[in-house]
């Protein structure tokens, strides 16, 4: 298999880059967040933007969809923590 590396720092390669795009990453900043490319020397970036292209974005769609999108399930997730430590909604009014 031959591998087409993206950023050099961390060993990213493009099929890792266009995965993190179907699952959601549309922007380079969200990559990076990602897969840490382009957080370290940055000259991936551009490769990166090239291979997100200007075409749609799953995020977008998922929303159209009325599918859960990622701020919606961190969301979720942060209120489940809130909850579990114990500074949930409900322990904000009692107290």
């Amino acid at each position: 298999m031959n591998r087409v590396y993206v950023c050099s720092c961390f060993g990213i390669t493009e099929q890792q880059v266009k995965k993190h795009a179907e699952n959601g990453a549309c922007t380079p900043r969200q990559i990076a967040s990602a897969s840490k490319a382009g957080t370290d020397c940055g000259s991936c970036v551009r490769r990166i933007q090239a291979l997100l292209g200007r075409g749609s974005c799953p995020r977008r769609e998922l929303a159209d969809q009325g599918m859960p999108v990622l701020s919606d399930v961190l969301g979720t997730v942060e209120d489940d923590r809130r909850e579990a430590v114990g500074y949930g909604t409900a322990g904000r009014e009692a107290a």
